[in-house]
């Protein structure tokens, strides 16, 4: 086991890679994801993964289950991330933090002798996930910020703006993207966003929805 790994290229990741499925669960790269595993079957996945390269593919089951009981169908993306910091906390639980590597598309899930689901994946199509900041330049800020305040505003969310004065645009989207409050279908949409101004657009895009939702009478949160 290597405690530091600098992936840079696509070619840098293992081709096999353990699946941790996890409704309304979104993992970016360069961003942290804090977890708790209990089930004994993941329990054993992150066993193996710290013997191993510390990498796990969070992804979405399709029809938004939890993952527990039957073997849910799967989205065809998800994002590895590398395990950086674990505790045992007792009764058999551990709380976990992943901090996101890139994205991927299962080529092929495996046959496998384990508990937990593997895939062959293909991080090919996702290059840019290896190198930091690609894409910013072209995000606009200001509708970004704009629609931040305005979701604040009407769920009353406190935010730290001198944060979000100082953050850089990818970690800006990529934050938001991961904190946004939003349904399986939205998260997987801003996953599998081309690029960082799409990913930015599209979490705008949903946040004006939910606040004209929020204006309507008709509407009802359940």
């Amino acid at each position: 086991m290597k405690f530091y790994r600098d992936y840079r290229r696509p070619r840098d990741m293992p081709r096999t890679l353990p699946l941790f499925p996890l409704a309304g669960a979104l993992l970016l790269p360069r961003r942290p994801i804090q977890l708790t595993i209990f089930e004994p079957r993941y329990l054993e996945m992150l066993d193996d993964a710290l013997a191993g390269e510390r990498l796990m593919g969070v992804i979405q089951p399709a029809a938004g289950d939890d993952a527990r009981g039957q073997k849910p169908e799967l989205f065809a993306v998800g994002c590895a991330g590398r395990i950086v910091q674990y505790a045992e906390i007792g009764e058999k639980r551990c709380f976990l933090t992943l901090m996101g590597v890139a994205r991927f598309r299962i080529a092929e899930e495996l046959e496998v002798s384990t508990p937990y689901r593997a895939a062959a994946a293909d991080y090919s199509g996702f290059v840019d996930d290896f190198k930091e900041g690609v894409g910013q330049e072209d995000v606009d800020r200001r509708a970004l910020v704009d629609a931040l305040r305005a979701f604040a505003d009407a769920n009353d969310v406190g935010v730290d703006w001198d944060d979000i004065e100082k953050a850089s645009n990818e970690t800006l989207v990529n934050a938001l993207s991961m904190l946004s409050p939003y349904g399986t279908k939205e998260k997987q949409a801003l996953l599998e966003a081309g690029d960082l101004k799409s990913r930015a657009e599209i979490l705008v895009a949903i946040s004006q929805v939910e606040l004209a939702r929020g204006d309507d009478p008709t509407h009802h949160l359940h």
